[in-house]
């Protein structure tokens, strides 16, 4: 759960480094509040049934969507990359599967060239 709060706290915080596990473990309570939120717009809301908008979910992506960019440039920062590597994701089809391939790097060991590693 830490891993969520600090990205949370560090909302619009791109330098630095963020460790794997803290990454992942952001990731991972993120898609749990996503799927929260579409059971309980399909099922209390009924957004799934054409008519109605999926307005818990588009909050839940709307307040994550800088905290989702913050981290994951911190993240490709550990593995001593700069954070415009963020924008092979805007590549059709392969740019999202290298952007994924890049965030399961190991960090380097030590301090790099935006700084000290995350504990």
């Amino acid at each position: 759960m830490s891993g969520y709060t600090n990205a949370m706290r560090r909302y619009f915080d791109f330098g630095g480094r963020s460790s794997r596990a803290q990454f992942w473990l952001f990731i991972l309570i993120y898609i749990i509040i996503m799927v929260i939120a579409v059971i309980i717009d399909t099922f209390v809301f009924g957004a799934g049934d054409g008519q109605s908008l999926p307005i818990l979910v588009m909050i839940v992506a709307l307040v994550h969507i800088v905290p989702s960019l913050s981290a994951g440039v911190r993240r490709l920062h550990d593995t001593d990359r700069s954070g415009w590597w963020w924008f092979i994701n805007l590549v059709p089809i392969i740019g999202p599967i290298w952007l994924i391939v890049l965030y399961c790097f190991a960090g380097t060991r030590g301090p790099n060239r935006f700084g000290p590693p995350d504990s």
